[in-house]
């Protein structure tokens, strides 16, 4: 199994003892540092270059939201992020620097899990034989049938899950691509800032769309309902579009 080199980054010595000892109890977990300053943990993720970071936001001098924008400003590889918080606001922030997961405090060992769980995912299907992803890619391959094809990012519309496949709606073609791979495990191949999950059956790509209403959205002729779970985020998204 994959192990991923991890540190954890928080200013509450209670929330970093619980952040190290869920590290300690997860198998392909492997803490290297723990650091209570955002500060002091960019020195660490530069000289020990971490797979993932466990990274609290409200932070004094440096926020772990600040942190993570200045990672991203950084040549080679970057760590993957799961941030840890109090507040929930923070959501939308997260998505922008793309981040993994987002745990809300006080979280228990099983959302942590799961969470680490989405890191090892990605980790082990990048060092697999499939064609590379990176997020700063305008294209990503699926397997549709026996090869591996090439989808530019700006030709996707929306996706469609269909139980064990999905089925990838392209602008200027008739046919959508369908390729063995969960909605989720796609979603996480693609950029945040560019799809976003409507609901538990389509990711849809916010350029495309055409026309808001109160619970839908609309590509073309195409009606989407936006889910309950995911109305807040997708609302800040619209409430900078129409101001």
């Amino acid at each position: 199994m994959t192990t991923l080199k991890c540190i954890a980054v928080d200013d509450e010595p209670l929330a970093l003892k619980l952040v190290e000892n869920f590290i300690g109890q997860t198998p392909f977990l492997e803490l290297i540092s723990s650091c209570d300053n955002a500060v002091e943990a960019m020195g660490v993720i530069r000289e020990k270059q971490p797979d993932l970071v466990f990274l609290d936001i409200n932070m004094p001098n440096l926020t772990g939201m600040e942190l993570a924008r200045l990672l991203q400003e950084q040549p080679g590889s970057l760590p993957k992020i799961v941030f840890t918080t109090a507040y929930n606001h923070y959501a939308i922030e997260g998505y922008r620097v793309n981040a993994v997961d987002y745990l809300l405090k006080p979280f228990s060992y099983e959302e942590f899990l799961r969470a680490a769980n989405k890191v090892l995912q990605i980790a082990e299907e990048t060092t697999n034989d499939h064609p590379p992803t990176n997020a700063e890619d305008d294209f990503i391959f699926l397997k549709v049938e026996y090869q591996w094809v090439k989808v530019n990012l700006k030709d996707i519309l929306y996706i469609e899950s269909l139980k064990d496949y999905v089925k990838v709606h392209l602008e200027n073609s008739d046919k959508a691509l369908m390729s063995l791979i969960s909605l989720k495990a796609l979603e996480e191949k693609l950029p945040s800032s560019k799809f976003m999950r409507m609901n538990r059956s389509f990711i849809v790509s916010l350029e495309k769309i055409s026309a808001i209403s109160k619970n839908s959205i609309f590509i073309n002729k195409t009606e989407i309902t936006v889910g309950e779970q995911y109305k807040e985020t997708f609302k800040v998204i619209v409430d900078k579009w129409i101001k």
